[in-house]
């Protein structure tokens, strides 16, 4: 009996999938389908390929290839104090609570190229409690990690990222925060050095312990529902009591087994607080 197009292209996904795992570790199968889908299809028509199991062979045999595959299924769009409604909420509701703590840790998962923790970083720094604080950045795409570790953004970044800052600091100025050389701009070496940069996969890699705060921001929603009660199960493990945990403003814990251990901070921008830690 004759498959179907669809039938075919989703059989040569399954086994790209499946060598993706076995020959580099790296467990897709619980993403998003239709979002997977839609990154085969786009790599498909840049390499000028008519079938998906052309993708096989190179998957296995060239790195060029898989670290070009890599880089496009994780999700790297972000850009600093992306919705600024959020980090006011940042400043509002959790950095009076951190400032209460003698050492703080934060973990950002899912970094991308930086932009997300070097705004927390200077959100701390704008507060007076950068230098007790340790932030995490993670994220299994090294070529987004080499990006996020130098910490470097054009002009034009520069200026969108100066009106995002204006909306949470007014008063003050991004600049002096960054190196200006040439026509781009590097985050200063006083925010750079409180960060910690790691390669770690959401999908079987341990929990970072002792966390205040788990951030992990529009990267579930390209998770299955298997998926993200692991991820967030890993997060609670992560927290400790009291510890928040702020995810994307179209994800949801409504459905996770643990959301009662939660209370809601602030709905809108989806952050929470661990109340309840009790099994």
């Amino acid at each position: 009996m004759n498959k179907s197009v669809i039938e075919i292209e989703n059989y040569e996904i399954e086994l790209l999938l499946s060598v993706i795992n076995d020959y580099h570790g790296f467990n897709f199968k619980n993403y998003s389908r239709a979002s997977l889908n839609r990154r085969i299809m786009r790599l498909l028509d840049l390499n000028k390929m008519n079938h998906i199991s052309e993708m096989i062979p190179l998957a296995i045999h060239d790195n060029a290839f898989i670290n070009k595959l890599l880089l496009e299924f994780s999700i790297t769009v972000t850009e600093m104090f992306r919705d600024p409604t959020f980090w006011q909420s940042i400043r509002k509701n959790i950095i009076p609570y951190l400032k209460t703590y003698p050492y703080i840790k934060i973990w950002h998962a899912g970094c991308a190229t930086g932009e997300e923790v070097y705004s927390m970083a200077i959100l701390l720094k704008e507060e007076g409690i950068l230098e007790r604080t340790t932030l995490f950045a993670t994220d299994f795409n090294e070529v987004a990690l080499e990006k996020a570790k130098m910490g470097i953004y054009t002009s034009e970044q520069f200026g969108e990222y100066q009106e995002n800052f204006k909306q949470v600091f007014p008063q003050s100025s991004l600049a002096k925060n960054l190196q200006k050389h040439g026509n781009s701009y590097k985050i200063d070496e006083s925010i750079r050095r409180h960060i910690t940069f790691a390669n770690h996969n959401l999908v079987h890699d341990k929990p970072f312990g002792h966390m205040n705060i788990v951030i992990c921001r529009n990267v579930l929603i390209y998770f299955d529902r298997q998926l993200q009660n692991s991820v967030l199960t890993l997060f609670l493990t992560s927290l400790v009591d009291k510890g928040f945990l702020a995810i994307g403003s179209k994800e949801t814990i409504d459905f996770w087994q643990h959301k009662s251990k939660f209370d809601n901070v602030d709905l809108k921008n989806k952050i929470y607080q661990l109340v309840n830690n009790n099994d």
